[in-house]
């Protein structure tokens, strides 16, 4: 089989984009080799700076990026694009950087009112915080991490000052890139989970809960640079999704085969529900596998759905496009998931109403599922005038007596 390689944030006490890159670092990654990927973006006036420090009690890396000068000269997202686009970074990690960028456009433009290419990225347009998302990016390619789940998310209290001024804790923008993400009040004084950590998480973790059964292979520790109560610290924990007992039923199922497939999601509240079937046909003309929607209820209790695509790697761009593009949600989780699959096999029978294609699914040999192609069924009936669980049941009829 192949095995997920699965990376779980537990963000006990937050998360921040420098604890991130931190817990990730310390997973083993070379840091030169880190570093060298970093310098590919064209940027200049900082020096970063990897040190091992002590949280209560605890070993973590601790990622700083130092500026050299102040910064005094605002990026809009436009700017941030042409500095990713225009970097030697692989075109994978360029893509999910934008994708992170994009995603706090949108939440900075909900939140002020605006659009996302006239959002002025004060805090999140410096060099530092630049760094810090692309930063985690590149860590992740690194790491060749399939899917990435995060742990529920502590929510501070009070205000902190940015830009504009005083603001509440959460920043209304971090409220905004968590939606779908799990959180929960905490006791903590100040800003537990930034935007940079907020837009990360959201952006790039496909679902957000408890811990999946990992066979752990790696424990990383990120450091912030506030104290709390708890260790000030983001944890990662990396490993394999597959274990023995997964492998031990793999062997017996003999007619099966294993993979992984991509999986995108998004939350959907205020768009006319007549457009799902549209946006299904486009989903399945841009290689979509399977796509469903379940019900959910968001904040204010919200009635919504939630959209979920599976697709092959290959596919994932061209179905995130089409979600943007004919859906009204501004973000969109990507993972990855294992999978076992039936061998598929098809044939025809003969009936009174005419041929009819059967799809069969087969183990050990046996066929255990078998189904008359609808469309078929459908064409049948109209043609001869009779309803079309006559034609599907004759269908069925054929096929057993043919077995």
């Amino acid at each position: 089989m192949t095995d997920c390689k699965t990376l779980y944030f537990d963000c006990f006490a937050g998360a921040s984009g420098d604890m991130i890159v931190g817990a990730l670092l310390d997973l083993g990654l070379d840091a030169e080799v880190f570093k060298n990927e970093v310098d590919k973006m064209p940027l200049e006036g900082y020096d970063i700076k990897i040190r091992r420090i002590i949280k209560s009690g605890i070993s973590a890396i601790k990622f700083d990026v130092l500026r050299e000068t102040e910064e005094t000269s605002e990026r809009h997202l436009h700017d941030i694009e042409q500095i990713i686009d225009t970097s030697r970074l692989t075109a994978e990690v360029k893509d999910r950087s934008k994708a992170v960028f994009r995603l706090l456009a949108a939440a900075e433009a909900k939140v002020h009112g605006t659009t996302p290419d006239k959002v002025h990225f004060h805090e999140v347009g410096a060099v530092d915080s630049i760094v810090d998302i692309v930063g985690a990016v590149i860590a992740l390619n690194l790491l060749r991490v399939d899917r990435i789940v995060a742990s529920p998310l502590p929510m501070g209290k009070g205000f902190v000052r940015c830009s504009h001024g005083l603001i509440p804790v959460p920043a209304p923008a971090t409220v905004e890139l968590l939606k779908g993400m799990v959180t929960y009040g905490s006791e903590h004084e100040g800003e537990t989970v930034t935007p940079t950590g907020a837009a990360l998480l959201s952006a790039l973790a496909g679902q957000c809960g408890p811990m999946p059964a990992l066979e752990v292979e790696g424990v990383g520790y990120g450091a912030g640079t506030r104290d709390y109560g708890v260790p000030n610290v983001v944890r990662a924990i990396i490993g394999k999704e597959a274990g023995g007992s997964i492998d031990l039923l793999q062997d017996s199922l003999s007619d099966s085969t294993a993979g992984t497939v991509a999986v995108l999601e998004a939350n959907i509240d205020d768009m006319n529900p007549e457009f799902f079937d549209h946006v299904f046909e486009r989903l399945f003309e841009k290689g979509a596998l399977d796509a469903f929607l379940v019900p959910i209820h968001m904040k204010k209790n919200r009635p919504a759905v939630l959209m979920k695509v599976l697709c092959n790697e290959e596919d994932k761009e061209g179905i995130a496009e089409t979600l943007f593009l004919e859906t009204s949600t501004i973000g969109i989780r990507f993972s990855r998931w294992s999978r076992y699959c039936l061998k598929r096999e098809s044939r025809v029978v003969d009936t009174e109403y005419g041929e009819i294609g059967i799809k069969m699914a087969v183990l050990h040999g046996n066929t255990v599922n078998e189904a008359p192609e609808y469309e078929d069924c459908r064409k049948r009936a109209l043609e001869c005038g009779v309803p079309l669980k006559k034609v599907y049941l004759a269908a069925l009829r054929a096929f057993e007596k043919d077995s």
